[in-house]
């Protein structure tokens, strides 16, 4: 059956729908990575967009249980060049066309994903239709300018968790030995996650880092945050426009300076906002296992994955002590801020990876260094982790 993709500016595409028959809106984007497809579409922060693969094969090692980031698929579509007929790989459990009608997920091949990609790189990411039900063009590009976007919109509250909990998940042995693991892991240190849309990889991490691990929903109170006694909090990844979680701003302010903190990704934009700052919707944003990124104090260059849409403006953060400590070398936007007294720092790509290189494993280590100092006084930055 024939799908089409219709996008705000008028363009459409055309292809053959391989998931459910349905119709589903949302932020047309690109992610460029070969493989992490079952990561990519469990991933929170992928919420209110759909996906387009700019790897022209996907499905070949096909689905298995452990690979994903949540409970279940976020995106609200998926677009590929071609779905691989045949499955190879010794964990696979199901093949992905399986996945995408067990999980009710439309989805789009045979489309010219590189015009797509082309398209979006020189328009901008944009509100956009994903159809199997509707072959009328014009009032599929009026859907699509209908539509409400992201910009301004909650979507943390969609893929936050609703209460409380301790995450005693199985600690996962990295694929090599990190040389920061410990040889006993005791579990001392005690982190309270805020949760806009956590990946299950980064609990995974602070566990094998050696802290347990509570979780709270995204709009939990900093004083309930702190009457659990943390010795440190992590703000997570999570999907959409910063802007759109005031709540969850004045909280992290009042955090600031009473406990450590580490942002990754939409994390850090919230920092930035706490901070007094602005962010700003990049172009077409960051998305793959491949972005490089430099740390500024030593002018190493990680090679990260990365998954957003909004960036921190730091020019605009006035009245906090603020550094940046990492950039993205393909647009030079900020890539890590610190704080220059707070035990505050945060990251905009992802140390936990999954899927990508492991270069920034060593970032959970800083936290953890971090944690045991502010638990001994010491409340200034400049814990670094193993390289």
């Amino acid at each position: 059956m024939k799908a089409f993709i219709a996008l705000e500016d008028g363009t459409i595409f055309e292809g053959k729908s391989c998931g459910i028959e349905g119709e589903k809106e949302g932020e047309i984007v690109f992610n460029t990575s070969m493989t992490g497809y079952q990561e990519i579409m469990t991933d929170p922060s992928y919420k209110g967009q759909i996906v387009t693969m700019t790897y022209p094969l996907i499905g070949n090692y096909g689905i298995n249980e452990e690979d994903v980031e949540s409970e279940s698929p976020k995106v609200e579509g998926f677009i590929v060049r071609e779905l691989s007929k045949l499955t190879s790989n010794c964990r696979a459990t199901d093949d992905l066309a399986n996945y995408f009608r067990k999980h009710n997920i439309i989805a789009v091949e045979e489309v010219d994903t590189r015009a797509i990609t082309k398209h979006i790189r020189a328009k901008g990411a944009m509100k956009g239709i994903i159809s199997s039900t509707d072959s009328d063009r014009t009032n599929l590009i009026g859907k699509a300018k209908a539509s409400k976007g992201i910009v301004g919109i909650d979507l943390v509250k969609e893929v936050t968790c609703k209460e409380i909990y301790d995450w005693n998940g199985h600690v996962q042995e990295p694929v090599s030995t990190i040389d920061y693991r410990l040889s006993t892991i005791d579990h001392r240190l005690k982190v309270v996650v805020m949760d806009f849309g956590v990946k299950l990889n980064i609990l995974r991490m602070l566990r094998n880092t050696g802290c347990r691990v509570t979780v709270v929903p995204a709009n939990t109170k900093a004083d309930d945050i702190l009457a659990l006694n943390p010795d440190g909090v992590l703000l997570s990844n999570g999907p959409g426009d910063p802007e759109g979680v005031p709540y969850a701003i004045e909280e992290i302010k009042k955090l600031l300076g009473k406990i450590p903190i580490f942002g990754i990704c939409l994390g850090q934009q919230l920092l930035g906002l706490a901070y007094g700052g602005k962010t700003y919707k990049l172009k077409f944003g960051h998305r793959g296992a491949n972005q490089p990124i430099k740390e500024l104090s030593t002018g190493k260059v990680y090679i990260a994955s990365e998954n957003h849409g909004f960036a921190v403006d730091i020019n605009s953060i006035k009245n906090e002590p603020v550094r940046a400590t990492h950039i993205n070398l393909n647009d030079n936007t900020i890539e890590g801020i610190e704080h220059e007294t707070f035990p505050v720092f945060s990251v905009q790509y992802h140390p936990e990876a999954s899927p990508g290189p492991h270069d920034s494993y060593g970032l959970f280590a800083k936290f953890k260094g971090m944690m045991e100092n502010f638990k001994k006084g010491s409340r200034v930055q400049g814990v670094e982790g193993p390289r």
